[in-house]
This record gives C-alpha cells, structure tokens and sequence, in this order.
C-alpha cells in the first residue's frame, strides 16, 4: 500500500512540476500520454486479460447487480448535474464518466491485496475487468461521445466518434472471440505489466493538467460538480450496490471494495478524447484519489 501511495505521489508531483518548469509542454505531453493510453496501451492489456478471462455463473450475477447500479449512479448524476447545477453538456459528461468509471485496476488492485489479503485478488481482478469493459469502454465512451464538444454535432458523427475513438473496445471484442490459443502466457504477463505502467503515465498526465489548470493553488477546487462526482463515486455507488445485493446475492468484499475506489484516471482519456470538462474530471480524480488512499492506508495499517 505504501508503494502505491508513494507511486501516485510522485507521479502527480513530476507532472506538477513538469507544467511549472515547462510552461505550456506538459500540457502537450499529457495529452500525448493521454492518447498513447487509449490507441496503443489499453487495446493490448484488454485484448489479452479478455482473451483469458473465466468468470464462473455466481460472479456473474454479482457482476451483472455491479453494471446495473452503474447504470443508475449515472442517471442519477445527469438529474443532478442538469437539474440542480445546470452544468454545461461537456461537465455533465464529465461527471456522469467520474461517477462510474473507477479505478479498479492498478489502484483497487493492490489495495484489494493490502486490505484483504491475496485471496481477495480474482473477485477483484473479474470486478475490474467487466466492470472496466461496462464503465469505460462502453458507458464511458457513450456518454463521451453524446456530451463531448469533439464528438460531433448530429447523431452520426457521435455515433461515429464512439466507434472510432474506442480501440479498446474493439479489443475486448476481438478478446471475447479469440481462441485462448492467440493469448500465450508471456503476451498475458506483458500485458499486466503494461497495465502497471498506466499507473504512472496516468498520474504524471493528471499531475500536469492540475498544474496547468489551477488558478491560484496545485489542489484544485471542490466545485459543485466535482463535489458531485466524488460523493456517487465513493460513498453512492458501495452503498447502493450493498443494498441492490443483499437480498440477492453474497457480495464478495472485493466487489464492495472495488466499488469504493475512486474516479479512474481513464476518465482523463475519456475526457480528452471527447472533448468533455478535463477540470472537472481532473478535480474528481484527485480529490477522491486522496480519500480513499487515506482510508485504504490507515485501513491496511489498523
């Protein structure tokens, strides 16, 4: 957990400090970051973890509870974020794709192991990879795509931005139909280390969007939308998930866990690519980022 901890700092302090001494081209690298992640690193680490995925008829259902609340958290937050805050088109995006979109991957993951221990570690691996599919490449992309400045004006131009911006999801297609034979062990063990690696890129690409961003301090600001972004993420989303499942299915601790984590650094791709509030996903990513990894270290140490 400290390793983790350590790793985000760092990364988010580079990219800080990147924005401040190269004024303007950090700007440019994150981006350039951001789009590696979506065209190059996310399409391999999703076709070979799909490739290999077996997911058993229990998980299933549990899964299936998990993309349904999605579902609703997101509905919720359009009502919140058009009704209540009157945001613009792309900061509803934003926080409708922070409010599902976790970072059940190199963050849930390895406080999944630090919190539960090892045996906890496929119920979380099985979350983040259908989830991930469901909430990033699917819902995430959609909504991106609908709301997004970039996405186009009439239907078809959205409906083709969704396409031709989701390599990833093309992926994890192509995963689901491939015989495991085209998914050899080594490919696999590469892919999990690529999948490491966007813990770094990610944060440094978050790290200098923050720094170019903020105007008057490095913490951005809690905005209403921000605000709004965290509180489903990590406090609606378990709840609501504790209470879907309990009167139908045994809930894996890793799956509530897993709910928990913060707004995933994949929402910057999202966000970037689509032409959504990069601030307000940015805000999101950082101020969730912080309380979980507070309460996952002092939860791993008491």
């Amino acid at each position: 957990m400290i390793a983790v901890t350590a790793t985000i700092a760092v990364s988010l302090l580079v990219g800080m400090g990147a924005e401040r001494r190269f004024a303007g081209r950090a700007q440019g690298w994150a981006r350039a970051v951001l789009s590696l992640t979506l065209y190059g690193l996310l399409p391999f680490v999703a076709f070979f973890n799909v490739a290999r995925l077996t997911v058993s008829v229990d998980l299933a259902a549990a899964l299936g509870l998990a993309i349904a609340v999605a579902a609703a958290v997101a509905g919720i937050a359009w009502v919140v974020t058009t009704r209540v805050l009157r945001a613009s088109r792309p900061t509803v995006g934003s926080v409708m794709v922070s409010s599902i979109q976790g970072n059940t991957g190199y963050l849930g993951l390895p406080v999944a192991y630090a919190v539960l221990g090892s045996g906890a570690l496929g119920k979380a691996i099985a979350y983040d990879a259908i989830l991930s599919v469901a909430t990033l490449l699917i819902g995430g992309a959609a909504i991106g795509a609908a709301l997004g400045a970039h996405a186009g004006t009439g239907t078809r131009e959205r409906v083709r931005a969704f396409v031709v911006r989701n390599p990833p999801l093309i992926a994890v297609i192509l995963g689901l139909i491939a015989p495991g034979s085209l998914a050899p062990q080594v490919l696999v063990d590469i892919s999990h280390v690529m999948a490491v690696a966007l813990a770094p890129l990610g944060f440094f690409a978050l790290g200098a969007i923050l720094a170019g961003e903020a105007e008057r301090a490095v913490v951005p600001r809690m905005t209403p939308p921000v605000g709004a972004a965290v509180g489903l993420k990590v406090l609606v989303t378990p709840l609501l998930l504790l209470a879907v499942t309990a009167p139908l299915v045994a809930l894996p601790r890793a799956f509530l866990l897993q709910a928990a984590m913060p707004c995933g650094i994949n929402g910057l791709v999202i966000a970037h690519a689509y032409g959504l509030d990069l601030r307000t996903s940015a805000g999101a990513i950082a101020w969730s980022t912080g309380i979980v990894v507070v309460a996952a270290t002092i939860g791993a140490v008491f």
